[in-house]
């Protein structure tokens, strides 16, 4: 039987990389949204379509016929520290109204994408979803209110409602004009081929925990088709189970650049002071795996193919 899925965002950096992997599956009929879409849709989406839409816009054509939501359209963290008031208005208000518009049109299922800066900044210690949240960054405060309107959509039964907090999702975009080049694996991605050096800009002993969009795209298809009774409470870390110091992340990129495109980039980064350490983090995922779902990986696979990526896009300057 198939499915009708409407993916919000879903030509954007991790939505677009779901929506492509969803695209694969027979049993599957996407609608993505983009605030500009393309004058044509993807060679990959052979069964749905792209429309134009912003948060603000009504969204009741766009949800008949709709079996679930993924909803990632929103603020990025740069847009929502600049504006922290439009930031409340797109990732909060919106969201809200979207849901509603879903729960009125019949919609079966709502899988939101949060973040784990829920839980405040810098993530560190043993995170799981009873640690209390404490968001102090106007996107993570953001998504905190619509994730509580989510869930109360699911405890009052209006809606399956899921909420996904996402931890450092990383990996080739389907464009490279997805301008998500400030995260740091890409980052350090484009910095080997357009530089032929890694550099960052503290000693590198911040850690990370990192998951690959790969693993993320699999972990909606998995939400998509996972049972009503088994869904819990409804929230879900999204973790990688990879956790990794800023500097370990740049010696993987070095080696994989050494690997792939046939030149060792240096490191370069302040080295740590006397004494300097970071604390240990722990993002567990027990609940995910409870509901049936478990990472596999694929960290260097994502390095390989973001770096391939910079080569075709940007050319190589060494």
């Amino acid at each position: 039987m198939t499915q009708a899925i409407l993916i919000t965002g879903g030509l954007g950096y991790v939505g677009g990389r779901v929506a492509r992997h969803l695209a694969a599956s027979p049993n599957l009929d996407l609608r993505l949204t983009s605030r500009t879409p393309p004058a044509s849709a993807p060679a990959w989406l052979t069964r749905g379509a792209v429309a134009g839409w912003d948060t603000a816009d009504d969204a009741t054509a766009l949800l008949t016929g709709i079996d679930t939501v993924v909803h990632f359209a929103a603020l990025n963290e740069i847009d929502s520290a600049r504006d922290p008031v439009r930031a409340l208005e797109v990732n909060g208000n919106d969201t809200v109204r979207l849901l509603m518009a879903a729960q009125q049109a019949g919609v079966r299922r709502f899988i939101y994408f949060s973040t784990a800066h829920v839980y405040g900044a810098p993530l560190a210690g043993h995170i799981n979803e009873r640690t209390l949240p404490r968001p102090i960054h106007p996107y993570a405060i953001t998504h905190k209110v619509a994730e509580d309107f989510v869930l109360a959509a699911y405890d009052q039964r209006k809606i399956e409602g899921v909420v996904l907090r996402l931890s450092n999702g990383f990996g080739a975009p389907i464009d490279p004009e997805v301008n998500r080049w400030t995260l740091i694996a890409n980052d350090l991605c484009r910095q080997a081929v357009t530089t032929g050096k890694l550099v960052l800009k503290s000693s590198g002993l911040q850690r990370r925990d990192f998951v690959t969009l790969a693993d993320v795209a699999r972990c909606v298809e998995h939400f998509i088709a996972l049972p009503s009774d088994q869904l819990q409470d409804g929230l879900f870390n999204l973790g990688g189970q990879c956790v990794l110091s800023m500097f370990e992340l740049a010696s993987v990129v070095a080696r994989r650049c050494e690997a792939v495109l046939g030149f060792l980039p240096p490191v370069e980064r302040p080295m740590p002071a006397p004494g300097e350490t970071a604390p240990d983090l722990l993002y567990a995922i027990d609940k995910l795996k409870a509901a049936g779902f478990s990472p596999v990986g694929g960290v260097e696979d994502e390095i390989d193919a973001t770096l391939l990526l910079c080569r075709d896009a940007f050319g190589k300057q060494t």
